[in-house]
């Protein structure tokens, strides 16, 4: 079994939107909106991976809740992870 595969047997509404992706020399960043069904706000997440030859050798990646507030009005995307 893969690595997601029973988590996405358990939640079959789990969806991740790609928001942004970065890429400069051997370095590539994916910043994404994840979320485990559709009443759940979600996370925030950025992935970085390091490339050589065509292939990953390093991963790191950062993860925050969706806030229901923030502090200055800005949304962490585009304001569509309030819906």
């Amino acid at each position: 079994m893969g690595i997601f595969e029973g988590f996405f047997a358990l939640n079959p509404k789990a969806l991740s939107i790609v928001k942004h992706v970065l890429a400069e020399g051997d370095l590539i960043a994916v910043h994404s909106h994840a979320k485990v069904n559709d009443e759940d706000r979600g996370k925030a997440i950025v992935d970085l991976f390091c490339v050589e030859n065509g292939k990953i050798v390093e991963h790191w990646d950062v993860m925050q809740d969706i806030s229901v507030a923030s502090a200055n009005g800005n949304t962490m995307f585009d304001g569509t992870e309030a819906r």
